[in-house]
């Protein structure tokens, strides 16, 4: 049965008890931004170290505010101008349309927002858990690195939350259409922070490794390499706000399927339980994050985050329980508002059964790609002990391998990805949209933990930059550097279980979303007429939601989906390797030409580098943002409804596992490269260092750059789609068909595509150090926040680069002299 067939349904009021519920989840959802103030406080609280520790703690503060300060001013340019295009959209009255508009712009507020508060803090927080390594060891390490997370994690959750809540308590029966605009400001505004910040840290840290480690023999985040302190500040801009804004758009996202599919579904009651089942999620989150809390037999830290996680699944899956037992009725017949064409397909069907079952097959898929990505990517793992094995061969095996481990994790995903879309699917039965929404609902079970899957993420940068602070200042001693290095590790592995869970949330919510797509082509369809479609049988077929690839416009709407994807992911990569260049060129320029910065005496010029990140990656972000945009509306306006429908499947099948793919390996290169800088097969300096560094450098764009922007990207285009049916619809069939306009509107998609596709091609690969020479442009203004807060030439404890740390005249730099 097409889904356009369940479009009609009875007019439904949300009004008493259910109203109530409303506003239960909305106190709930503030409640949680409470829990994140008692979090600050905890973190804040914290002892910072040293004063060497805190002026390199400054310098990254300064640079990450700075950066995401001149990212906001150029995506309020493009905020503006979407906000006016919601506007000319159709939509059932104008209150509709203004609504979609503001919410567009509150969603991408709300998305900004929870990026800018994770990075605020963990810029914040490193220097603390570098003290605590130091002072205390370990667990209170581990303690204040994950309650910085939970603090991202509740805003996360509460302002996502919140957001869906208010929607439907201003506008009620009408708030899904509005919820489209909330939902496509997150995911606009998250894509771009994702691509701009990914393209910031992994130029800086791809130009810091291969002349620092590779060239120079130099460790890691020594204050000799001029890129360290830009890698630092990549850190938190990249893996913090950029990962925060695109998990809170995954939540948003998701809370848009469920509520837009809910509302035909489940009437009434489905407007409230997709809100009630993440406001339980908030208090899971809550019992999850202070659960994480290290014990004595603990292997690492990993031990304690995955104690945290499952806990709080457990009590997801019991307080959902409840919750549906107590608020859903027995019988689909029994709930408020059912559409006809539902009533008649699962009349025999319990609502109660079909929303528990949906919400536990959503957090089973977590925790198996939780346990899934931590096989292929955790350094105790065969898969990372072998690319390590390898590296004594060469880099070019260690690449072989990591490529061979990424793919065939793919597989594995994707199957436990599909799996979970098909179970959920099948808990419908024969009514279409039932099952669809199944589906979302097994995303809102996902989003359960999400409050611990962030945490788990804002863990990674946050100890990785607080190693990095520990080797410039080199004031924390040898026991609180293995305990900083063993964090850093486990650091690799949450960020990429976390990329495997949001990509998870991605095709689920965009699963329900190609739901919603169907529908809405039946309710376009019943504005303009059914007699509009008329006797042609390919129009009958695309009018009616079928997506027949048999038909040649939609097998090549398919491959356009598909190899968008590929050019998306090249263009991302393509920006690191041009930033990366004109880092390396820049870091060498400073080596030969500043005297005394190899003997520590020199200081070198961090604002110089950041700059020339700061400049490309604001200038890169904008090729792939358009290209996610305008792809789908040159698709539909030249292709029509049906190829869009099957660009969009091309998208989501391509991009989970291209996704996957990216991410795993590039976290298994990260991880082994962790192992050998362990002592294994030679340890730091040796051949097989090089070839592990040479493996990570390529994995860095891979796993924070291109990887992760593939979520949002999907879900971009899906609610670009959603927002563009109606118009295409009504320009193609009816009274208001009119295919110059159709033809005009796909001209203008197409040359924007190509004209910045070009504009990015055109951009010269730098070749010498004049790539380098101009510090006024775009990135000028973090640059010299840098400079104002980095110190002179940092030093050790004692006060002269490469003393011993701590006044213990026993224990020596690491590596070569004058190295921190």
């Amino acid at each position: 049965m097409p889904l356009a067939a369940d479009s009609g349904s009875t007019v439904i009021s949300l009004a008493g008890g259910n109203l109530a519920w409303i506003f239960v989840v909305a106190v709930i959802a503030l409640g949680a931004l409470g829990v994140a103030g008692i979090l600050v406080k905890e973190v804040l609280a914290a002892s910072e170290g040293t004063e060497n520790m805190k002026r390199i703690a400054a310098a990254v503060q300064e640079g990450a505010s700075a950066y995401l300060a001149r990212q906001f001013r150029t995506l309020s340019i493009f905020a503006g101008v979407a906000f006016f295009l919601l506007l000319a959209l159709p939509a059932d009255d104008w209150s509709q349309r203004i609504g979609r508009s503001v919410f567009f712009l509150v969603g991408a507020a709300f998305s900004a927002t929870t990026g800018y508060v994770g990075m605020w803090l963990a810029v914040r927080a490193n220097v603390r858990v570098a003290a605590a390594a130091n002072e205390s060891g370990s667990p209170r390490a581990i303690r204040i690195a994950f309650r910085t997370g939970g603090v991202v994690g509740m805003c996360t959750v509460g302002l996502g939350l919140f957001g869906a809540a208010l929607v439907v308590l201003l506008y009620k029966d009408n708030a899904p259409n509005v919820l489209e605009g909330f939902g496509f400001g997150a995911a606009m505004l998250a894509m771009f922070m994702r691509v701009g910040g990914g393209i910031f840290t992994k130029a800086a840290d791809v130009g810091a490794d291969l002349v620092g480690k590779v060239e120079n023999n130099i460790p890691e985040d020594d204050p000799r390499n001029a890129a360290t302190i830009a890698d630092n500040v990549g850190d938190n801009v990249g893996d913090c706000a950029g990962m925060a804004a695109d998990l809170f758009e995954s939540y948003a996202v998701t809370l848009v399927a469920a509520l837009i599919l809910g509302k035909i579904a489940f009437g009434t009651q489905g407007l409230v339980f997709p809100l009630l089942v993440p406001a339980l999620g908030v208090l899971t989150a809550v019992i999850g994050i202070f659960a994480v809390s290290p014990r004595t037999g603990d292997r690492n830290a990993m031990a304690a985050i995955n104690r945290g996680f499952f806990i709080s699944a457990v009590v997801a899956v019991v307080l959902v329980a409840v919750a549906a037992f107590m608020y859903l009725p027995d019988k689909i017949q029994a709930l408020d508002g059912v559409s006809s064409q539902v009533l008649d397909a699962a009349a025999n069907k319990d609502p109660r059964w079909i929303a528990l079952g949906a919400v536990l097959i959503g957090i089973v898929v977590a925790a198996i790609i939780q346990v899934l990505t931590g096989y292929f990517t955790e350094t105790t793992r065969r898969p990372v002990r072998d690319i390590g094995k390898t590296s004594l061969t060469g880099p070019a095996t260690v690449v072989l391998a990591g490529i061979s481990v990424g793919l065939e994790s793919a597989v594995y995903s994707a199957l436990v990805i599909g799996g979970g879309v098909f179970s959920a699917y099948l808990l419908g039965g024969a009514s279409l949209t039932l099952s669809l929404f199944a589906v979302a609902m097994a995303g809102t079970g996902l989003l359960t933990t999400v409050g611990v899957i962030v945490a788990m993420d804002t863990f990674g940068p946050v100890s990785d930059n607080a190693q990095g602070i520990a080797e410039m200042s080199g004031d924390v001693g040898e026991e609180g550097a293995q305990v900083l290095t063993s964090l850093d590790a486990v650091g690799n592995t949450t960020k990429a279980i976390t990329k495997g869970i949001a990509i998870a949330t991605a095709v689920l919510a965009a699963t329900a979303l190609f739901g919603s797509f169907t529908q809405k082509i039946g309710e376009a369809v019943d504005k303009v007429g059914q007699a509009a479609v008329g006797d042609n049988l390919e129009n009958q077929a695309q009018y009616a939601g079928f997506l027949n690839i048999g038909n040649p416009r939609n097998l090549f709407g398919l491959i356009i989906g598909a190899a968008v994807v590929f050019l998306f992911s090249g263009l991302a990569i393509n920006a690191v390797s041009r930033a990366a260049g004109a880092v390396v060129f820049e870091v060498r320029r400073q080596f030969r030409e500043i005297p005394g910065i190899m003997e520590g005496t020199g200081r070198p010029e961090y604002g110089r580098v950041v700059d020339i990140v700061t400049t490309d990656s604001l200038r890169e972000l904008i090729t792939p943002g358009l290209l996610a945009v305008m792809a789908p509306i040159a698709v539909g306006f030249t292709l029509g409804v049906g190829a869009l429908g099957s660009y969009l499947a091309g998208v989501i099948g391509t991009g989970v596992l291209m996704a996957v793919f990216l991410s795993n390996s590039g976290g298994a290169w990260d991880n082994a490269k962790k192992m050998v800088e362990d002592g294994h097969f030679g340890g730091k300096g040796s051949d097989a260092h090089a070839a592990t560094v040479i493996g990570d450098t390529i994995g860095d764009p891979f796993k924070d750059t291109a990887g992760p922007a593939i979520n949002p990207l999907i879900k971009v285009m899906n609610l670009v789609s959603l927002l563009i049916v109606p118009a295409v619809v009504q320009l193609s069939i009816g009274t208001d068909a009119n295919a110059g306009v159709r033809a005009l509107i796909a001209a203008v998609a197409v040359a924007v595509i190509i004209g910045a596709v070009w504009n990015s091609k055109r951009r010269s690969i730098a070749v010498s150090d004049s790539n380098s020479d101009d510090t006024s442009g775009t990135g000028a203004a973090v640059a010299a926040a840098v400079e104002g807060a980095a110190p002179g030439a940092v030093t050790g404890a004692s006060g002269a680069p490469g003393a011993p740390r701590n006044g213990d005249e026993d224990k020596t730099v690491e590596a070569s002299a004058g190295s921190v």
